[in-house]
């Protein structure tokens, strides 16, 4: 009987040995999804900060956009002033050159004054006008 019990003893001994590894091994796979569900939680944080920032790259990315396209207009609207102020500038000088060959043209065209022309009576002529008839 000694061997016997001692066979009993040994087979409770080694389902309790076993018992206890599955235990261990369940708290083992517990432990392991637990940090897999963290490590997730962790991956769609990231995921949801990285989609933000995309947004942002995107958002600013447009701003940018406009904001060239405000610095050509403003580039094409100071060409078009510099234009402008010399075709100003251009219409000045020929004002200047027209004022100036017409008032040469004037002075020019502007009778000399001669002496009054006397007549056979003594009278100057083309002075005055008799209006009596």
């Amino acid at each position: 009987m000694a061997v016997s019990s001692l066979s009993s003893a040994q087979s409770v001994s080694g389902v309790a040995w076993q018992q206890l590894q599955q235990q261990q091994a369940q708290r083992n796979a517990d432990q392991a999804e637990q940090t897999a569900r963290s490590l997730q939680a962790q991956a769609r944080s990231a995921q949801s900060v990285a989609n933000r920032a995309q947004e942002n790259a995107r958002s600013i990315s447009v701003e940018a956009n406009q904001a060239d396209s405000r610095a050509n207009q403003a580039q094409q609207g100071l060409v078009s002033l510099q234009s402008m102020g010399e075709l100003h500038s251009g219409f000045d000088e020929l004002r200047q050159q027209i004022s100036s060959v017409l008032s040469k043209d004037l002075a020019a065209s502007q009778p000399v004054q001669s002496a009054p022309v006397v007549n056979t009576s003594g009278q100057q002529t083309g002075t005055l006008i008799s209006v009596t008839a």
